[in-house]
């Protein structure tokens, strides 16, 4: 049991690390216009989809982190990511419980979720001062809509291996953690 759950943890942390060298990795034909898939973003929502709030504003904080870590923190993606988190708890916990769980529901709430968090950084970029919240939105639609189309398509390539994974080691009664 204790090799399961360290499996688990490796296999978690190794994707997320897989993610992060996504995001640096310049990938022939991965981006449009020149944005590339949120691959955090899209980790966050196949992590968040079956597990509580807390657990998944902590992965949102999490990774929020990291994204700043890695780009340019400021405005920091912490709170657009802990609200994606939870938002994704809350969908799952209303409404896809009583659906089917396919990869058209989760590219549609990746799809949501990537405008959401596009917008909160429009929103953030515009109480810095520097633009009026005009000439942002304007770049900020290319943005969110490249970044939610690219992310949605890509968004079944790390869900359904992550979730076969998890429910995996769920069923193996390893994962007890964040749950």
């Amino acid at each position: 049991m204790l090799a399961r759950q360290i499996i688990n943890y490796a296999v978690t942390v190794i994707s997320i690390i897989l993610c992060v060298l996504a995001i640096l990795a310049p990938i022939p034909g991965m981006e449009l216009l020149g944005i590339k898939p949120n691959w955090l973003l899209i980790w966050l929502v196949a992590w968040s989809l079956k597990r509580s709030l807390l657990s998944a504003a902590i992965a949102g904080l999490v990774l929020g982190l990291i994204l700043d870590g890695i780009t340019a923190s400021d405005p920091s993606h912490i709170f657009s990511f802990m609200l994606v988190g939870v938002l994704t708890v809350l969908i799952y916990k209303h409404l896809m419980k009583k659906m089917q769980e396919d990869f058209i529901s989760v590219a549609l709430i990746v799809f949501g979720m990537a405008i959401l968090v596009e917008t909160i950084r429009a929103l953030q970029f515009s109480q810095m001062g520097d633009h009026t919240l005009v000439d942002l939105w304007l770049y900020q639609q290319q943005v969110a809509l490249s970044s939610a189309i690219l992310s949605s398509l890509w968004a079944p390539v790390i869900y359904f291996p992550l979730n076969r994974l998890w429910e995996l080691m769920k069923s193996s009664g390893s994962m007890n953690y964040f749950s």
